[in-house]
């Protein structure tokens, strides 16, 4: 039979009040002699403090929740450990749910990390979603958001990266190289990322006097399914693709392999996000790289300054992106 905090009090001949100061380090005005014969009680009996008892008392849980679209997403489990590293190393636990890009299931998570007292919530929110309905929540639990908006009223920062650099900057390098052709192949349009992109390969295009119209800009999901897709049913006139990530450049690039046409020899392909997929595939990818990681930490970094007081003045970061060069780009034909 487990012990509990009574029993403890009753082994040490002290009051339950003295072993809760000491469990929750606020034993200041304890002497060493008894702090030493609570904590040798406690090993002794394999005590394991009740979360929830504890946290009504110090009014912290030490959890912070994490709430992402979908973990198989390889950009997400980078900042899934990120956020998990600096919360260990701050002596917090992580509670994770996948929202699979669902409005509703957000709003359930959310609502189950209030039912466990989480102090802070690190959200990336979901695709379609209902501003009236966020600004509704009664939720009061203090969030950073990662990546895309949200309206919700308790939101004390967000993390992002330059989307709209990364983006200019790799069709600025297509262009560079000769391409006029080119596609902008993106996941759903409807979130900042996909916005920033898309104006990022207009501009570039734009600036450099290559004309571009709605059709030249294929909408779909943020995976491999959908590059292969766009290329299966496409009239491939271009010479180069611009891809709203590695996933749908992955599927680009396999399905033009299928068809016979060679990457980077007829066409140049460039991802974005970095992830390790890009280094796998044949040929490896060039890409925009954002720092999942650094994203994820930087998020539980603010989160946990906020808890715990250290951060006087909240600000949103914008992280920078790089372009990497590799093998999947190339100068195109002068022939073409």
């Amino acid at each position: 039979m487990a012990v509990t905090i009574k029993d403890i009090a009753r082994l040490a001949g002290v009051s339950t009040t003295t072993i809760s100061k000491i469990i929750n380090g606020k034993d200041k005005d304890i002497s060493q002699k008894t702090k030493d014969k609570v904590n040798s009680i406690i090993a002794e009996y394999n005590y394991v403090p009740n979360n929830v008892a504890r946290s009504m008392i110090t009014k912290k849980s030490r959890t912070i929740g994490l709430i992402i679209p979908d973990v198989r997403n390889p950009f997400f489990t980078d900042l899934v450990r990120g956020v998990e590293d600096v919360a260990e190393s701050n002596d917090y636990n992580v509670f994770f749910c996948n929202t699979d890009e669902k409005f509703d299931k957000e709003i359930k998570s959310i609502n189950a990390m209030a039912e466990k007292m989480v102090d802070g919530i690190i959200i990336v929110p979901s695709v379609h979603r209902s501003v009236e309905d966020e600004r509704k929540t009664n939720i009061k639990i203090p969030m950073v958001t990662i990546d895309r908006k949200a309206h919700y009223k308790n939101i004390i920062s967000s993390v992002a990266t330059n989307n709209y650099v990364g983006a200019y900057e790799a069709v600025k390098y297509l262009i560079k190289n000769g391409h006029k052709k080119i596609a902008f192949i993106s996941g759903p349009i409807d979130i900042l990322p996909s916005i920033e992109r898309k104006r990022g390969f207009m501009d570039a295009c734009h600036d450099n006097q290559i004309k571009i119209t709605d059709e030249d800009i294929y909408i779909g999901q943020f995976d491999i399914s959908w590059g292969d897709q766009v290329i299966e049913k496409m009239d491939l006139k271009y010479t180069a693709f611009f891809c709203g990530n590695d996933l749908i450049a992955a599927g680009v690039i396999r399905t033009l392999n299928k068809k016979g046409i060679l990457v980077p020899e007829d066409v140049s392909v460039i991802g974005f996000d970095d992830i390790y997929l890009a280094r796998c595939i044949h040929p490896e990818l060039t890409t925009v790289r954002q720092e999942s990681y650094k994203i994820g930490s930087t998020a539980a970094e603010i989160l946990i300054n906020f808890l715990e007081k250290k951060g006087e003045k909240i600000s949103n970061i914008t992280l920078d992106s790089n372009l990497i060069i590799r093998e999947s780009t190339g100068r195109m034909k002068t022939n073409e």
